[in-house]
């Protein structure tokens, strides 16, 4: 079996995109892009972008809450985040909104809230511009997210606004390969030794 380098303890990929390998053992992280909220030595956390749930609106969110939503344009898909804790929200946003109670800014571009204020801005049109809402998350313990690269497991590159908030779903996965130079087809399962 071939060993597996140590990845620095330094190493911090917050504000970074994972891109999951074809190889993925996974089935819940097939193809998906993961945007990293937070990375450290404690351990990783994330949410998919790509992964609308179907049929699944905020709208049906906001009800549940009896939060009324001010007018039917701000209704949006919601999203996969991951397997962890899936009846939590979470919204990934741009960072021209800043909760009262809780924002995580992340790097110049993302924030991310999970408390109530945020879904009750957007619902009344004072949210945040861009916006991803995202029901559960991706979690990974102390060094498990740095043995899963290494098992090419993933791949990580910049995470743009556009790719994240903008680009289809169907598109996320291979643009982001792209953004690395890496042409989606020719990508195998397994690593390779020289």
């Amino acid at each position: 079996m071939q060993d597996i380098p140590d990845t620095p303890e330094s190493l911090d990929l917050t504000g970074r995109l994972l891109i999951a390998m074809p190889g993925m053992g996974d089935p819940r992280f097939a193809h998906s892009v993961v945007f990293l909220c937070a990375h450290s030595e404690d351990g990783a956390m994330g949410l998919i972008v790509n992964k609308a749930i179907d049929g699944m609106h905020l709208s049906a969110l906001l009800e549940q809450l009896e939060i009324a939503l001010a007018r039917p344009e701000l209704d949006s898909t919601l999203y996969y985040g991951g397997p962890v804790e899936g009846g939590r929200g979470f919204v990934l946003h741009s960072p021209d909104y800043i909760s009262d109670l809780n924002t995580l800014t992340v790097g110049d571009d993302f924030s991310m809230t999970s408390t109530q204020d945020v879904l009750e801005a957007i619902a009344t049109g004072a949210g945040p511009l861009r916006s991803l809402m995202a029901l559960g998350y991706s979690g990974w313990g102390p060094g498990q997210l740095e043995r899963e690269i290494g098992e090419n497991g993933w791949l990580t590159c910049e995470a743009t606004t556009d790719l994240v908030f903008d680009l289809p779903n169907a598109d996320k996965w291979a643009e982001a390969l792209r953004s690395l130079g890496v042409d989606p087809v020719s990508l195998s399962a397994t690593a390779g030794r020289a």
